[in-house]
């Protein structure tokens, strides 16, 4: 795609900010791993209509689509040739909050630190938490389906990401949430010109093929290893009602945790709060005389939560 197919055109028509200069391009060229690649643009969406005219834009003209947050990803993710849309510079509203139910919806720009915050006083958190939780954002989190240093207890994002309000690539709205099955199947038997019925469909035909299913379970990880980030967890959505007749409700928001902005545009979240706990807590140094012996010791503390 030329850089020259009606930036200035949309630019007008953005309540945010469009950058095409060699400056910003740069800035935006790498993130927190090795590579390095210049975007085509660079977009800040200041509101939904905003993502809409990019994603038409990039799709008419030919062009790629990067969702962008704090840029902090370790490998890449956020580097490429297409249109940058970084969503931490206006899309960082705290939307709405239930103490009594214990969630909290947010705009994918928020940062983690900063919402835990706002949750303090209310004695809840976020449970998954990151090494860079000062400046990550949720969106991104969602994206790389971030854990941290308490996975064991808390797990990662998909295990805490409860609604999504996105974008696909057609410029279509979708919420995606928990549905039994009869809510599943109507989804899969809606409009079948929309987007989001094709993309029902799509997982009902695919899961319920045995031999996708063999395979899935045969080489996906284990379900016991809680902190796993391999992507596209269709395993995940296998093992729900619709296919098991466990009772287990299926939720398409599991399958956007992990896939790294690649599924659909993300604009605002559900999430599931912890409390915060009032136990003490303390630091355990260990030493070992080899690495075998640090390896060996982990199954040990794993007993022990």
């Amino acid at each position: 795609m030329k850089r020259d197919l009606g930036f200035d055109r949309l630019r007008e028509e953005l309540d945010g900010d469009l950058y095409t200069d060699d400056v910003q391009r740069i800035l935006y060229a790498t993130d927190a791993s090795a590579y390095r690649e210049l975007p085509l643009a660079v977009t800040r969406p200041a509101s939904v209509d905003d993502i809409k005219k990019i994603l038409a834009f990039a799709r008419e003209s030919g062009g790629s689509v990067i969702p962008r947050g704090a840029g902090t990803s370790l490998a890449g993710q956020v580097v490429g040739p297409g249109i940058v849309m970084d969503i931490s510079r206006h899309l960082n509203r705290i939307l709405e909050l239930n103490v009594a139910e214990r969630w909290v919806r947010v705009e994918p720009g928020v940062v983690l630190a900063e919402l835990n915050s706002y949750l303090a006083p209310h004695r809840l958190q976020f449970g998954p938490e990151t090494s860079t939780a000062n400046r990550c954002v949720m969106g991104g989190m969602l994206g790389n389906n971030s854990c941290g240093a308490h996975s064991i207890i808390h797990g990662s994002v998909r295990d805490h990401i409860l609604e999504v309000d996105a974008i696909l690539s057609d410029g279509s709205e979708a919420h995606f949430r928990a549905l039994t099955t009869e809510e599943f199947n109507a989804k899969c038997d809606g409009d079948p010109g929309l987007l989001e019925t094709k993309i029902y469909r799509n997982l009902r035909d695919m899961l319920s093929d045995w031999r996708n299913a063999e395979e899935i379970r045969r080489e996906y990880p284990h379900p016991a290893l809680r902190r796993r980030n391999n992507g596209y967890a269709l395993d995940t959505l296998l093992d729900t009602d619709p296919f098991t007749g466990n009772g287990e409700k299926i939720n398409v928001c599991r399958l956007l945790a992990g896939s790294e902005g690649t599924l659909a545009f993300t604009v605002s979240m559900k999430l599931n709060l912890v409390p915060v706990t009032g136990d003490r807590t303390g630091l355990l140094c260990a030493h070992f005389a080899s690495l075998q012996d640090a390896v060996r010791a982990n199954i040990v503390v794993l007993k022990h939560n």
